[in-house]
């Protein structure tokens, strides 16, 4: 999910969410089947400690995929559920660290009903689930928090947020989605690019020896933590603090242990992803079937705030914007905004987090036209 500004210089085969060869050159991905060997046989990664939500909290429900958990301060307004990544990095992307939390600025701006899904690492018993269990899962948190509903996806954490909103569209209230793919064709970037050119016997062969699972402590190795730069750090989480500092030090610590702490994914969820989203781009040519239906995005007519990062490694904004064509919802019903700084910056970076996040706050307590009580503030 988190891509270091020095990789495409970097010598190894990268390995991003999810587990694609995130390659500067397409000599590098041919290579791919020979580092999947590699996986194999080679030595495991040390295990790190899962990272904290640093946020109080409770968790309000839990299923085998997901942890559904609640930091709610109050009963009052819509109900706000964060779709968070199922990525080679966990969901706590979204509540790392004081004054780096979009849980944190998200409740300091109004919402006082807020979830968010925290998918669990794959085991042995989960691999043969797709991206409907997934689905189906995130249908019973909207349930149990409530619908109509305010749903944020972030990452991937997007494109599964608009499916989800397209096939339920009743239970969605206001969506925004956060460097999310939606039309992989819409414009070049580092996973697209890759996944295009790979053969898909090449992501067959890693599920085949992680034993129906992408192993995420194994792929790990060749995107080592010694690659993310302090620099890359401090520029990511927009901080003031100078690097050796104290609580420059902290900071650091929580970022390399969220980096190196890494989520197995189902190995059929996986292929599905690669085969269905990001070779044949089934969601946005309306071919992509979710729960039994064919998704057609046009029949989505929810407010949306789609937002984007500038210097996006991994999804550019074109693949993001493209949602404003496909979807149902037009002209004042859609913002969007590009904001400076890189992917992971989105949920992490300071500056997006005190200046950019308050605004989809203050847009997401506006009322929609027709609801009840649109008079006055919903939160």
């Amino acid at each position: 999910m988190y891509e270091p500004g020095n990789c495409q210089t970097s010598p190894r085969l990268a390995f991003l969410w999810p587990a694609f060869v995130a390659a500067a050159t397409s000599e590098m991905a041919a290579l791919a089947g020979k580092y999947f060997a590699n996986i194999a046989v080679g030595p495991d990664v040390p295990a790190a400690q899962e990272p904290e939500w640093v946020t109080a909290h409770t968790v309000a429900l839990e299923l085998s995929t997901v942890r559904l958990r609640d930091f709610s301060t109050g009963t009052a307004g819509h109900p706000t559920l964060l779709c968070t990544p199922l990525a080679l990095h966990g969901g706590a992307v979204a509540d790392l660290a004081a004054r780096h939390s979009l849980v944190g600025a998200l409740r300091a701006n109004g919402l006082r009903r807020l979830f968010a899904a925290d998918w669990r690492s794959a085991t042995q018993d989960m691999r043969f689930l797709g991206i409907d269990d997934y689905l189906a899962d995130l249908n019973v948190l909207v349930d149990h928090a409530g619908s109509p509903i305010d749903l944020i996806g972030l990452c991937q954490g997007g494109w599964m947020a608009l499916a989800y909103a397209a096939r339920f569209p009743a239970k969605i209230r206001k969506l925004v989605l956060a460097g999310s793919p939606v039309d992989f064709a819409a414009a070049p970037s580092a996973l697209s690019d890759v996944a295009k050119i790979t053969p898909l016997a090449t992501f067959e062969e890693l599920v085949r020896i992680g034993d129906g699972i992408v192993p995420g402590r194994k792929v790990l190795k060749f995107w080592g933590v010694e690659t993310v730069l302090t620099e890359d750090i401090r520029q990511v989480m927009q901080t003031s603090s100078v690097p050796g500092s104290p609580d420059f030090a902290v900071l650091e610590a929580a970022f390399r242990n969220w980096y190196a702490w890494t989520t197995d994914l189902p190995g059929r969820y996986f292929l599905e992803v690669v085969s269905k989203l990001y070779k044949r781009n089934e969601l946005a040519l309306g071919k992509f079937v979710a729960l039994g239906r064919v998704i057609n995005l046009a029949e989505l007519h929810a407010p949306m705030f789609l937002l984007s990062a500038a210097q996006d490694e991994l999804v550019s904004p074109p693949q993001l914007f493209a949602a404003e064509r496909l979807v149902g919802s037009k002209g004042a019903d859609i913002r969007k905004q590009t904001v400076p700084g890189r992917h992971v910056g989105l949920f992490m970076g300071k500056d997006v987090l005190d200046h950019v996040w308050p605004e989809v706050g203050r847009w997401l307590a506006e009322p929609v036209v027709g609801e009840r009580g649109a008079l006055v503030a919903t939160r």
